[in-house]
């Protein structure tokens, strides 16, 4: 048997973000995980949201890692992953009632962020709700000095990779059909970002 990988941050954010997820997905029944890494978050989530069917998704290359959580939880709501890579990816429109994502924005490269906007945009369904999560700048500005040490490092390892701009990614929400509802802050100088998709209005 594969052995399960574990990403300590993971296991000491779980509690604090299922508490958002318990609100912000009340309502929804498919969730849409774009980059489940290890696998973790999703059967946690799934375990203690019964109401959802999960669906999993990553690069080909993370796929044996969640499988083995997967296996290993053996719950009834959680789909086997999808091989996404958000630069490249189509998908249903209006597919799911929610997207959620984890510690991807800064690692991802500024165009894959764009990209994954778009993604979302178009999986959503009306009033569909996206949750992100991680560390994010808001008016130029770092909320503390490790999220700038945290931004140069990553930029020092690949120019691509950094800390977002919150601002940003509010305007990528809008060319996607989505507003920011909501914004948690959340434990070790992260936040947790919720966006809805807008209902056109309807005209008599």
């Amino acid at each position: 048997m594969i052995e399960k990988p574990s990403a300590p941050a993971t296991e000491r954010n779980s509690s604090s973000i299922l508490g958002v997820l318990r609100i912000e997905f009340r309502g929804c029944r498919s969730v849409l995980e774009i980059g489940s890494g290890t696998g973790q978050h999703a059967v946690t989530f799934a375990s203690e949201l019964a109401h959802l069917t999960w669906q999993t998704s990553d690069l080909d290359e993370n796929h044996e890692g969640i499988h083995a959580w997967l296996a290993a939880a053996n719950l009834p709501n959680v789909r086997r992953p999808l091989s996404l890579d958000v630069m490249s990816a189509s998908a249903t429109a209006h597919s799911y009632d929610g997207v959620y994502s984890s510690n991807t924005a800064h690692i991802m490269s500024y165009a894959a962020v764009v990209k994954m906007f778009v993604l979302v945009g178009r999986v959503l369904q009306d009033d569909g709700v996206f949750c992100l999560y991680g560390p994010f700048r808001q008016n130029g500005r770092f909320s503390t000095q490790s999220n700038a040490s945290f931004h140069d490092s990553l930029v020092a390892r690949d120019s691509a990779m950094g800390i977002r701009e919150l601002e940003d990614l509010d305007a990528l929400a809008i060319d996607a059909g989505l507003h920011r509802s909501g914004l948690y802050a959340m434990p070790a100088n992260n936040l947790l970002a919720v966006w809805r998709r807008i209902t056109p209005r309807r005209t008599s």
